[in-house]
C-alpha cells in the first residue's frame, strides 16, 4: 500500500526504474487515465507483442471497456514451443506505473526463467483496485479493470501466446483484494488464486478505511465513484469475505506475517540498502499495514474454510508489507501455483 509514500520518504536517493527500454507503437500511453467518450466503443484488440529479449515480451492491448491501450509485461517459457499456462501478476497499489513493480523489485525473472508458464502483468491501473468502478473519476478516469482482465484479455493472449487455457492470479498488497474479486466474477477462469498480504474485507469499517487510504489519500479519487456510496450495495457486492462460496472450485493460497520486524527488516537488506529512512518507513507504516493486513488474512481464511474452500493460509510471527516478504511468498506458493496449472 505504502509505495507512494515510500517514494516521496526517499525522493532523493531513489531512481526511477524504467519498465522496459522499448516503447509502444501506440500514442496513448498505458498509464493515462483519460478515458475516451463511451458514444463509440470500439473492440478489444490486440496492438502488439514485441519480443524485448529471449524471455520478455511487451504486449499492447486496446481495452474497449476503457477507451485506451494497455501495456502488460510478459515473460515467455524458455526452451519449449508447447502451449503454456498463464499466471496473471498483478503489482500493487501503483499498478506498475511506479517503480514499485514486480520486475524492479524483486528476482521474477530469474525465478521464472526456466518454470514451463506466461507471466503477464499490466502496467497501469494505479489506485483502482482492478475493478470496474461504476462512474469516470475525474482524477482517476474511466476504471474497467475487471472487463478487461476477465473477459477482454483473457481470449487475445491464449491466441496470441499458444496459451493452454489454463490460468491462476495472484496480486500483492491492494491487488490481493482484487484476485478474490476477479475470480468471483469469473468463476472459470482461474484454477487459484494467490493473496500476498492482501486484506479481502471491504464493506466493513476497517476495509473502507484500507480503501479510502488507497484511493482517496493516495490517489487522491473518489471513492464513492468505484461502488457507489459507502455501506451501499456496491460495496458488499465487491467485498470476498461476504462471498466466500463463490470461490469454490478455486484453489486459494494467502500469506501475510504479523508487523513485527523480520530478517528483511534491517540497514543490510536489499531494498533497504542502508538508508534509516527507509528502514524508519519500513517499520513503522510497513509494519502497521501488515498488522491490519494479517487481521483480514485470518478473517478471510475463516470464512473461506467454513465455505468448504480449499485455502492455504501461510502466517510469519515476523514481518512487514514489504517487497522481500512477497518475493519469498511467491517462491513459496509456485509449486502449489504450478501443480494447479498441470506444470509437472
Amino acid at each position: 500500500m505504502r509505495e507512494r509514500w515510500r517514494s516521496r520518504v526517499c525522493a532523493r536517493r531513489c531512481s526511477p526504474v524504467p519498465v522496459w527500454s522499448a516503447r509502444p507503437r501506440s500514442p496513448t500511453p498505458a498509464t493515462s487515465t483519460a478515458a475516451e467518450p463511451a458514444t463509440a466503443q470500439l473492440p478489444a484488440r490486440l496492438v502488439s507483442l514485441t519480443k524485448v529479449s529471449p524471455q520478455e515480451s511487451l504486449a499492447e492491448v486496446y481495452s474497449g471497456a476503457m477507451g485506451k491501450s494497455i501495456l502488460l509485461n510478459v515473460l515467455r517459457p524458455q526452451g519449449s514451443e508447447a502451449p503454456a499456462p498463464i499466471l496473471y501478476l498483478l503489482n500493487g497499489a501503483g499498478g506498475g506505473e511506479d517503480s514499485a513493480t514486480w520486475r524492479a523489485k524483486t528476482d521474477y525473472k530469474k525465478f521464472f526463467a526456466d518454470k514451463d508458464v506466461n507471466v503477464v502483468t499490466p502496467v497501469g491501473g494505479a489506485f483502482s483496485y482492478y475493478t470496474d468502478w461504476q462512474r469516470d473519476d475525474p482524477v482517476l478516469g474511466r476504471n474497467k479493470w475487471q472487463t478487461f482482465l476477465t473477459e477482454e484479455l483473457p481470449p487475445l493472449l491464449d491466441k496470441a501466446l499458444g496459451a493452454t487455457g489454463a490460468n491462476a492470479i495472484a496480486g500483492i498488497s491492494m491487488s490481493g483484494t482484487s484476485v478474490f474479486n476477479l475470480a468471483i466474477a469469473a468463476p472459470k477462469l482461474y484454477r487459484s488464486v494467490a493473496a500476498y498480504s492482501g486484506c479481502a474485507r471491504t464493506s466493513d469499517p476497517l476495509g473502507q478505511a484500507y480503501v479510502r487510504t488507497v484511493i482517496g489519500d493516495r490517489g487522491r479519487g473518489d471513492i464513492t465513484n468505484m461502488w457507489g456510496p459507502l455501506d451501499g450495495p456496491g460495496w458488499r457486492e465487491n467485498d470476498p469475505y461476504l462471498h466466500a462460496s463463490a470461490l469454490k472450485g478455486v484453489n486459494v493460497y494467502m500469506t501475510s506475517g504479523t508487523g513485527l520486524p523480520g530478517r528483511y527488516d534491517t540497514l543490510d537488506s536489499r531494498l533497504i540498502n542502508g538508508d534509516p529512512a527507509v528502514l524508519l518507513d519500513q517499520v513503522v507504516m510497513g509494519g502497521v499495514i501488515e498488522a491490519a493486513v494479517h487481521n483480514c488474512t485470518t478473517q478471510m481464511e475463516q470464512a473461506l474454510k467454513a465455505a468448504g474452500v480449499n485455502t492455504t493460509t501461510i502466517t510469519r510471527p515476523v514481518g512487514t508489507h514489504s517487497w522481500e516478504y512477497w518475493e519469498k511468498d511467491l517462491h513459496t506458493t509456485w509449486p502449489m501455483i504450478a501443480r494447479d496449472l498441470g506444470i509437472r
